[in-house]
């Protein structure tokens, strides 16, 4: 529990910030939309927890503090992302989310985002990316982000319509787009950042020979191209008006933060 803890302690919370917004336009009380907001925080601190242990990114810091690795030891660090995993799914199906249909499209949709077809697979394209014989191009390290990084985004954005039984379509072109300036502005982050403000270790994806967007697209082509992506991500936001304010806020903010 401890371990556990420690590893959702600290963190920016923009894919539980999501879901509460995204609730918040359709009119979702907060106190239903906190739990597919926990279960969503919840899952990716498992993921990080994992991320970091030495058979795949082996970091020793992690939001400015040890990984769960370093703190205790591997085998903690594996127990208490499992948990983690597993918890993310029973605050998701928690019977203050909704009717038994919302619940499972919700626990259904996590699982697909977060598996072989979401999360895992961007995970495992980037691992095999570091021995590949030539980098990646521009259109595969979009696909494979789309993955690592976008696929819970997209889900944290799309959970408010869900709990509303609403069509998610507007939001997940709106995550589409964050989801991938946010990985951009990571790259950058990663070349140009402060380690002591991002709190995790940086210039790792040079030092590891990967294609990045900044590698293909130089630092003012990735820019502009986060620019961009965040503009089409606002666009998404029109139906909504004025009430979608804090989702163009955070479309924002994902490119111009220093963590």
């Amino acid at each position: 529990m401890h371990a556990m803890a420690h590893a959702t302690s600290g963190g920016k919370r923009l894919r539980g910030f999501l879901v509460m917004e995204g609730a918040a336009l359709h009119d979702v009380p907060a106190e239903r939309a906190i739990w597919p907001a926990t279960a969503i925080e919840a899952l990716h601190a498992y993921s990080l927890v994992h991320d970091d242990l030495p058979c795949m990114d082996d970091d020793a810091m992690r939001r400015g503090q040890p990984t769960v690795h370093v703190k205790w030891d591997e085998a903690t660090a594996v127990l208490a992302g499992d948990a983690l995993q597993a918890l993310a799914f029973e605050l998701a199906t928690h019977p203050d989310c909704g009717p038994p249909a919302v619940r499972a499209e919700l626990a259904l949709t996590l699982a697909q985002a977060s598996g072989a077809r979401g999360m895992v697979m961007g995970q495992a394209l980037d691992i095999a990316a570091e021995t590949a014989a030539t980098p990646l191009t521009l259109e595969q390290i979009t696909a494979l982000q789309a993955g690592k990084t976008g696929a819970l985004i997209e889900w944290a954005a799309s959970a408010g319509a869900r709990l509303a039984g609403e069509d998610p379509g507007q939001l997940r072109e709106y995550a589409a787009a964050l989801g991938l300036a946010f990985q951009i502005a990571d790259d950058i982050l990663d070349v140009e950042g402060d380690a002591n403000k991002a709190g995790k270790r940086l210039q790792k994806d040079e030092q590891a020979g990967k294609a990045t967007f900044v590698s293909l697209l130089g630092l003012e082509g990735a820019r502009a191209r986060a620019d961009e992506l965040v503009v089409a991500a606002c666009e998404a936001l029109e139906c909504y008006g004025p009430r979608a304010d804090p989702l163009r806020a955070a479309a924002r903010f994902a490119i111009s933060r220093e963590s």
